[in-house]
């Protein structure tokens, strides 16, 4: 076809950004509450004009066109209008873990060059030996914060009432264009910081409002954190839709369940140990569901006796998978006809595994890292989980070597070990740090957690390798027991998983307590197997 002198031109080319969602929205829906914070209400005709005060303030405050902007609070209404006021501006959205210690948030902060920092009151004494010179701070007073000490000489809301709502918003020329900094956790060194563009921020936001059903009618409860990736894009996802989203500083069961039956929650999202959290909930803080609650869940493969508890209790789990390198979703394991009719234990062992690409994700694929070729799909074969596609990051910052083994051979390696079913359904296996190897034998940790998690006395189980002078490694599992229930012994663990797994599968040792987290609810593998160093 000879289309060569057909022109590009406004009136049929611009460029993908999720910013963009908020403009329709104010639109479409301007009388819609768009955000529900305690007793606040806001609309999305007001959301709008406050996220244009605040890019029109940043420009003000001298913040210009990719410089970096960062915001170190909770699940609040000044982090969701960070969202679009910071890219409304041109600048780059970093949104930093609350968890953090002052050491890594000094580390963050010098590293991306960030120009600007708003940080909730909780988070100023954590901030405070952080920042560095020369970057102007903003204090955010939030009305259901605990007292904390002022940092920076302007309140978020004064700093607000200095932009002009009239003034022309950016939008990107280049859908390439950088929209957000996340930081990796850095559990073996120094944070990676992870670059995301308009283009890939505006699909997986789009990818998510498909695949998870969302409609102007979906109250979206925030129980991920919108610093992780985002939010997995859902602070872009629900406003696409003009859905309501909810506000939650403190994810706490009682404080869930309560905001579930005051506000009609139908959509949340959260990593498996909110879930586990949900089913061991005291039963004076449970609440009667008003309706079928749709929960994603992913960060983590949830074991199938957890999505067999929540579904047992009303909410209808996704399992997704994906990480800060994809913009959070990448996989999700999609309904099949026949899925309601499986017994509950089959069905929620459909659903534990990861799925299938993501709508606007081009490929995923269990791959051989050695000849780069896709592995036998017979569920049984190990490969390494790899990506391709428009809602995989620009890349690292300033990390060219990393950068050059991520992407080796045309794809993103995400480090994670798995098999491809005869269905084309992927089930990650492990971490290939994870994997145990037990005299030649590989040893996957998440089936051996599998089995613990059925106990019925386990609340929680994380398996790692532990050092043996005749096999080499061998499992090693800890287990938190579960409320009210009396604790197992070893014995009584141990016995469990030799009823149910190869014996050389089993753990050898076991260590009972809490299990260490990160602030995304993942497990800290590398934490127990340094506790394990020498045994």
């Amino acid at each position: 076809m000879d289309d060569h002198d057909l022109p590009r031109l406004a009136a049929n080319h611009v460029p993908l950004s999720p910013v963009s969602f908020l403009l329709r929205a104010a639109r479409v829906y301007p009388g819609r509450v768009a955000v529900i914070h305690g007793a606040r209400r806001t609309t999305y005709a007001e959301m709008a004009e406050r996220c244009r005060r605040l890019a029109s303030a940043l420009r003000r405050k001298g913040v210009g066109t990719g410089d970096v902007v960062a915001v170190l609070a909770p699940n609040t209404p000044e982090m969701l209008e960070a969202h679009y006021g910071v890219p409304m501006a041109g600048a780059v959205l970093l949104t930093i873990n609350i968890r953090l210690d002052t050491a890594a948030i000094g580390f963050i902060l010098r590293h991306s060059g960030a120009k600007l920092l708003m940080v909730d009151r909780e988070f100023t004494r954590v901030a405070r030996g952080a920042v560095p010179e020369g970057v102007t701070v903003v204090d955010i007073a939030d009305s259901e914060a605990p007292e904390g000490e002022v940092l920076g000489d302007t309140e978020y809301e004064a700093f607000l009432a200095a932009g002009d709502a009239a003034e022309s918003i950016h939008m990107p020329e280049d859908e390439w264009e950088a929209i957000s900094l996340s930081y990796t956790s850095g559990t073996t060194g120094n944070p990676k910081g992870v670059v995301a563009h308009h283009r890939g921020a505006h699909l997986n936001a789009t990818a998510n409002a498909l695949a998870f059903e969302l409609t102007p009618r979906s109250v979206y409860l925030w129980t991920l954190p919108m610093f992780h990736c985002n939010g997995w894009t859902y602070t872009w996802a629900v406003t696409l839709q003009g859905g309501t989203h909810v506000c939650l500083r403190k994810v706490e069961p009682g404080a869930i369940f309560a905001a579930i039956a005051e506000h009609g929650v139908t959509h949340m999202c959260a990593a498996p140990v909110v879930l586990t959290m949900l089913i061991h909930a005291p039963e004076a803080v449970k609440r009667a569901l008003p309706g079928k609650v749709a929960i994603a869940t992913g960060g983590a493969a949830p074991p199938s006796p957890v999505i067999a508890g929540m579904e047992g209790m009303g909410f209808s789990v996704t399992h997704l998978y994906g990480l800060t390198e994809c913009y959070g979703p990448a996989t999700i394991c999609l309904w099949q006809p026949g899925l309601e009719e499986m017994p509950l234990g089959e069905k929620a062992a459909f659903m534990a595994r990861q799925g299938v690409n993501h709508p606007m994700l081009e490929e995923a694929a269990v791959i051989d890292a050695a000849s780069m070729r896709p592995v036998p799909a017979d569920g049984r074969t190990l490969g390494e989980v790899m990506l391709r596609g428009n809602t995989v990051m620009k890349g690292y910052l300033r990390n060219p070597e990393a950068n050059r083994e991520t992407f080796a051979g045309g794809w993103f390696h995400t480090g994670d070990l798995g098999v491809m079913h005869p269905d084309g359904y992927i089930e990650v296996k492990d971490r290939a740090k994870d994997i145990v190897i037990s005299g030649g034998e590989n040893i996957s940790t998440l089936e051996v957690e599998e089995v613990l998690y059925a106990h019925p006395a386990i609340m929680e189980a994380a398996v790692v390798a532990a050092p043996d002078a005749k096999w080499g490694e061998v499992p090693h599992a800890f287990v938190t027991p579960r409320p009210g229930a009396e604790p197992p012994t070893e014995a009584e663990v141990i016995a469990w998983c030799r009823a149910r797994l190869a014996h050389f599968k089993c753990p050898k040792r076991v260590s009972f307590g809490p299990l260490p987290k990160t602030s995304t609810g993942k497990i800290q593998k590398f934490e127990l197997r340094g506790r394990l160093q020498g045994v």
